[in-house]
């Protein structure tokens, strides 16, 4: 079985993000670049599954600047063979609509049984992208998956919802998108770490990936930041000394606040 996994680097969880001025989109190069932690249940997934299966090949697709090459190697840490990276200038800025676009161009063709991805990255929180690459791609999505079964040419999913649990199949190949609750991801070995740097990452352009440069980047953009202003700072707290009125004092305050 031949899985592709799409993976994304993002600003570290803990630190303080802010937009460039002027273009209003996210400035991932003043903040460390991770992983993005729900990918790397996807990882783990596509690692369980060929294991499961006796073997099998898994690839990494990543779309981001250079320094995205560390997500690249992190899921090659992790155990994946392979990986590709799909980096241009004219990407930046580009939006969901636009990064769908750019994967399914990359993974098409390819000969992927399952393509499989986190349910969303922690810079965006949309959870869009593995439906619009199904939906270019003409490919059956399973998404939310919080368990998934590989047999003969079918895939199997459940996913819990509002209204129970849900079991969906569909035959490969397929698109799939995994919960952080499906699994615990693998931490990188020495042995997988020093093993990585030797593993094969294909780097394309927009050029060689065929895309429309019309198509990508800012200016393509579906949705722009018209305006932005950095958030106040924290006003002081309010102190309520108790002289035998302080449960009035609170529930007045609450008041204030409409919370009760």
């Amino acid at each position: 079985m031949k899985i592709a996994v799409c993976v994304k680097q993002v600003p570290d969880t803990w630190a303080e993000k802010k937009l460039k001025d002027g273009s209003g989109i996210l400035d991932r190069e003043s903040v460390e670049g991770v992983m993005n932690e729900l990918d790397e249940y996807a990882v783990e997934e596509a690692l369980k599954i060929t294991e499961a299966d006796g073997g099998g090949e898994v690839v990494v697709v990543s779309m981001g600047p250079e320094r995205a090459g560390e997500a690249v190697r992190k899921a090659l840490s992790m155990g994946a063979d392979s990986g590709i990276h799909l980096v241009d200038d004219g990407l930046v800025g580009s939006d969901s609509v636009a990064t769908s676009y750019a994967l399914a161009k990359v993974l098409d063709g390819r000969g992927f049984d399952l393509i499989i991805f986190g349910s969303e990255s922690t810079d965006a929180r949309m959870s869009v992208v593995p439906a619009m690459v199904a939906e270019r791609l003409g490919l059956a999505q399973l998404t939310f998956a919080n368990k998934v079964e590989v047999s003969g040419g079918n895939v199997t999913i459940d996913r819990v919802t509002d209204n129970g649990l849900e079991t969906i199949t569909a035959a490969t190949p397929a698109i799939v998108s995994v919960v952080e609750k499906i699994n615990e991801p693998r931490y990188p070995s020495f042995k997988g770490i020093m093993a990585a740097k030797k593993k094969p990452v294909e780097t394309l352009s927009a050029g060689d990936a065929g895309l429309d440069a019309s198509q990508v980047g800012i200016a393509a953009a579906w949705s722009l930041v018209d305006s932005f202003a950095a958030r106040p700072p924290k006003a002081a707290g309010v102190i309520v000394q108790d002289e035998g009125n302080g449960g009035v004092a609170i529930a007045d305050f609450l008041s204030a606040q409409k919370l009760i």
